[in-house]
């Protein structure tokens, strides 16, 4: 029997819930990033630290913007997808190393949350990079697969608040903005005594 949210979330504690943006291409999601030249390298990472048993209270955020090093020029789909230009990264954005780096030092011990294998992306980019990755013995857990058992439906994180009447997000497609509408999201699950 698959997981149900109670047993992937925590019923108390801190968590971090993250959200990545990476690579894209139009059609690269239905090709799974097979076409040549196409890998799925972070963009964005952000993330949320909540107490799981209050609320999903938001205690702390994180965000940082990652310079691709094999394709650093965005593709017109990707900033059309989530804002974020080629000269914003260039000009903010800093190596993965440190983008993950800083974020293990966010996430510290904690479970961490995200809605699909955000985890594996990170595996996969760290091996395209040929860097440790910080992240390979973390407590990652995917809710996607229970919160799509709820919903019925292949939605986007973006996509949640709104399936659930909570609101849209503030930006979709924004790594941080995508977090906080999970935190959201499983607030509302948790009050309709659902979580």
């Amino acid at each position: 029997m698959p997981d149900t949210l109670k047993d992937v979330v925590p019923a108390s504690g801190m968590i971090v819930i993250a959200d990545l943006e990476y690579t894209s291409w139009e059609g690269a999601q239905e090709s799974r990033w097979f076409a040549p030249g196409q890998f799925r390298e972070i963009v964005q990472i952000g993330a949320v630290r909540v107490d799981a048993g209050n609320g999903f209270a938001e205690l702390a955020d994180f965000s940082v913007l990652v310079r691709p090093m094999i394709n650093p020029e965005l593709s017109d789909y990707f900033v059309d997808l989530t804002g974020i230009s080629s000269a914003q990264v260039a000009q903010s954005g800093v190596e993965l190393v440190d983008a993950l780096s800083a974020f293990a030092a966010f996430a510290g011990a904690d479970v961490i949350l995200s809605h699909g294998r955000d985890d594996l992306v990170i595996g996969e980019d760290c091996a395209l990079k040929d860097l440790d990755n910080p992240f390979a013995a973390a407590d990652w857990r995917d809710i996607n697969p229970p919160l799509r058992a709820i919903t019925g439906e292949p939605l986007m994180s973006s996509e949640l608040p709104a399936h659930f009447g909570i609101g849209q997000a503030e930006s979709a497609h924004d790594a941080l903005a995508d977090a906080r509408g999970l935190a959201n999201t499983l607030t509302h699950l948790r009050n309709e005594t659902r979580l």
